[in-house]
């Protein structure tokens, strides 16, 4: 970060501090203590776009503990076995919809791709012997699905460059019970689906993130430990997500929910964080260069950035050294780092409620722009909690329990729990069915949108330096998505996406030139 724009951006909040919305400091008088015990529950957020028919198919979930199998009992009674030397692969072509396929202890060095739905493809654990997915350093993508319905489950994943499973716009998708180690770019990452439960997983070694979830809808993120990566788990520019009882830790930042400018999608909202243990995220960050998450100070728990309507409630935040929740938005962050402002996208993060956690020992060793924004708060001490930028309709209990800057401002909220919101997810929703003329689009959406932004920096370049290279030549494009090659020194190398097909490759080169953000 930039200590000139530091210095800037302190002698303005100095300046208008009131119209920034800090607040002053407090007195000496005695803290208002909220009780969680039998306190008003919190009835989900307003900003929502389900139908009257999703509202009551959650609230049935949530009345009845159901467990979190979204994708349905097995469409056939088939089960198809492969045995080690063999190849997933040749039985997922083979397979029908619906095929449950087990895959016994073993090293199989190959990518997996699955365009049909109803597969389970489930790795069979003998003792401590797993099927074991190896890319040799060498092969970029371990498991791929696009169809509807799919479940993967209790294989152990290494060596890839790109991806460990990651879900192209299929509904319905249950991934659990995988370890994943050293992958790539992600380790999980279910892109534009609805319905998806992530739990179970143990995953280490990722450069971005370890649990990414992008552009999607009704995610249950549970149960996982993930560590050792740059972000541990990632909700960005989807909605109706719960982060819950994850271990998460020595990471560079442990969970974040935010909006990556540029992207189609342009919202994240309704997303619960609670009861995570998320402990000593202080690894330096080793993400790509000019990344978002290349961006993250090392020693940040938790992440808010533009997002509305986030609850953070019971969790253990501990010994995360630069702070342990801190909220921001687009505005200023562009100021600090390499985000972008995306005019389409509201640039505030509205409606955080923060309720208890426990929270020691963050903050110890926080970086320059953090302590001088702080002291522009009339704030000193080691953050727990650290806001910066507008924002509406966020409250906080308890807050004397925090060192805190940026919301002496905000109300008490009117309830100290989640209690009534077991999880996000539906019955299993309708499959995703791609039209003919929406083929590039959608692949668009469901992969290419995992990298690139329209004019932001992600992992890949923005679309708009693609157009001006390609504008005329689709089909080059289109050839270059089969069979890439290194360009650009500031950038990763591409992984090749010839698993597409040829007229979906074209499809989406077309698209991807004509696209306006």
């Amino acid at each position: 970060m930039n200590m000139g724009k530091v210095a800037a951006v302190i002698l303005v909040l100095v300046a208008f501090a009131a119209g920034m919305q800090f607040g002053k400091k407090t007195g000496g008088s005695a803290p208002l203590v909220t009780s969680t015990s039998g306190g008003a529950a919190y009835s989900g957020s307003t900003a929502g776009k389900a139908t009257e028919e999703e509202v009551a198919a959650a609230k049935e979930m949530m009345l009845t503990g159901s467990s979190k199998f979204v994708a349905g009992p097995p469409m056939s009674d088939v089960v198809v076995t492969v045995n080690d030397g063999e190849s997933i692969q040749a039985a997922v072509q083979a397979a029908e919809p619906g095929t449950t396929i087990h895959v016994m202890p073993g090293s199989y060095n190959e990518t997996v791709y699955i365009d049909k739905d109803g597969i389970r493809l489930i790795g069979i654990v003998q003792g401590s012997e797993r099927a074991t997915m190896d890319g040799g350093g060498t092969l970029n993508d371990a498991i791929l699905f696009s169809g509807n319905n799919i479940v993967v489950e209790g294989f152990l994943i290494t060596k890839y460059k790109g991806n460990a499973i990651m879900s192209q716009a299929g509904n319905n998708y249950e991934i659990r019970d995988n370890i994943i180690v050293d992958t790539g770019v992600y380790g999980i990452f279910p892109q534009l689906g609805k319905n998806g439960v992530v739990e179970h997983n143990v995953i280490s070694g990722i450069e971005d993130a370890a649990i990414y979830v992008g552009m999607s809808d009704n995610v249950h993120v549970a149960f996982n430990e993930v560590f050792d990566s740059v972000a541990g788990i990632e909700i960005e520019n989807s909605r109706h997500a719960i982060v819950e009882s994850n271990f998460v830790y020595n990471n560079t930042g442990g969970v974040l929910a935010f909006i990556t400018p540029g992207l189609p999608i342009k919202t994240t909202y309704d997303v619960i964080i609670r009861n995570n243990w998320i402990s000593n995220n202080n690894t330096p960050n080793f993400g790509a260069p000019g990344s978002t998450v290349g961006g993250i100070p090392a020693g940040t728990g938790i992440m808010v950035m533009a997002a509305d309507d986030v609850v953070v409630e019971g969790n253990i935040i501990t010994n995360n050294k630069t702070v342990g929740i801190m909220s921001v938005d687009h505005n200023t962050a562009a100021q600090l780092t390499n985000v972008t402002v995306d005019p389409e996208a509201d640039p505030n993060s509205d409606g955080l409620k923060i309720l208890n956690n426990t929270m020691h020992n963050n903050g110890y060793e926080t970086i320059d722009e953090i302590k001088g924004l702080m002291l522009a708060d009339f704030k000193t001490g080691n953050p727990d909690i650290f806001v910066i930028g507008p924002t509406t309709d966020s409250c906080i209990i308890n807050r004397h329990r925090y060192v805190h800057s940026g919301i002496d401002d905000w109300p008490e909220c009117g309830f100290t729990n989640t209690s009534t919101i077991a999880n996000y997810l539906l019955p299993p929703v309708a499959p995703r069915v791609i039209e003919p003329g929406e083929r590039g689009k959608i692949a668009y959406l469901g992969v290419c949108a995992g990298c690139h932004t329209y004019e932001g920096r992600m992992i890949g370049p923005p679309v708009k330096i693609i157009q001006a290279l390609y504008m005329d030549n689709p089909h080059g494009l289109a050839e270059y998505i089969a069979a890439p090659v290194k360009k650009r020194e500031d950038y990763p190398e591409m992984p090749p996406q010839d698993y597409l097909d040829e007229d979906t490759r074209l499809a989406v080169a077309e698209y991807m030139l004509s696209v306006k953000r």
